[in-house]
């Protein structure tokens, strides 16, 4: 029997992947086969998650090499598309999972900067991304994209409103995406996390009170493991996910 699930051969870019989902993302592609770029804004931290999941997986399956990169710099996007196919080759797999949050509050209280730094940086930069990707993706008639949103996209926020937006937005991209290039057998997806145990979402679990309260409504009872959101993004980007496009996974415990 095939193995479905192998990305064997396959080359693919993560964003925001030294640490958390994006980092377990990362590390489960290589486990499957894959070549797969760590990249972030620092270039040390790049490097040293690059060679832990080099070490921890071992030998005879995939490959992880740092190339550092700011999601809010085009010109940075454009130099990571172009030294991975100078590295690897063309980008068969895109995860833009890179994302900020630099305002926690009402949304009659965030300043005019943090509206747009979390606009430019979740949607703009994802776009960007795709765009550079997508040609090469057309001309070898395959690709994937996935596009790590969030619950907050499909439920409304008192606190993280306008980060609520730009995850909506993503699953949008997606949606898009799907339907314009599927003739071209490109496939793009979202996955929508819950709660999950991240340095990012910190302030939202490491208060008692708040993480009862937030998994008192999940059926699980419990938060997510970063592991548990890179399964399906392997799924997304292998064979067993070949006929499944335009769609959001939500991965929250059954909230």
């Amino acid at each position: 029997m095939k193995d479905i699930f192998d990305l064997s051969g396959k080359v693919a870019v993560v964003t925001g992947s030294t640490k958390g989902i994006g980092r377990a993302i990362a590390a489960q592609m290589v486990y499957r086969g894959a070549s797969v770029v760590i990249s972030s804004r620092k270039v040390d931290a790049c490097e040293q998650v690059a060679g832990e999941i080099n070490q921890q997986v071992g030998a005879g399956r995939g490959t992880a090499i740092p190339i550092a990169c700011h999601i809010g710099y085009k010109e940075q996007l454009q130099a990571l598309v172009a030294q991975t196919k100078a590295q690897l080759g063309v980008v068969d797999i895109l995860v833009c999972n890179a994302a900020v949050n630099p305002f926690y509050g009402s949304m009659q209280d965030i300043p005019d900067t943090a509206f747009d730094k979390i606009l430019d940086s979740n949607i703009k930069s994802n776009h960007w991304l795709c765009q550079m990707v997508i040609p090469d993706m057309v001309a070898n008639k395959d690709g994937v994209i996935i596009i790590v949103s969030s619950i907050g996209g499909v439920l409304g926020s008192g606190d993280l409103g306008t980060y609520s937006i730009s995850k909506a937005a993503d699953m949008q991209l997606a949606r898009n995406i799907a339907v314009e290039f599927g003739p071209d057998n490109i496939r793009a997806n979202a996955i929508a996390p819950g709660l999950v145990r991240t340095d990012f979402a910190r302030a939202l679990w490491e208060d008692p009170d708040n993480l009862k309260k937030r998994t008192d409504h999940t059926s699980l009872r419990r938060i997510g493991d970063p592991d548990e959101i890179a399964g399906a993004a392997v799924m997304l980007a292998s064979d067993a996910g070949n006929f499944l496009t335009g769609q959001t996974l939500i991965i929250d415990g059954g909230r």
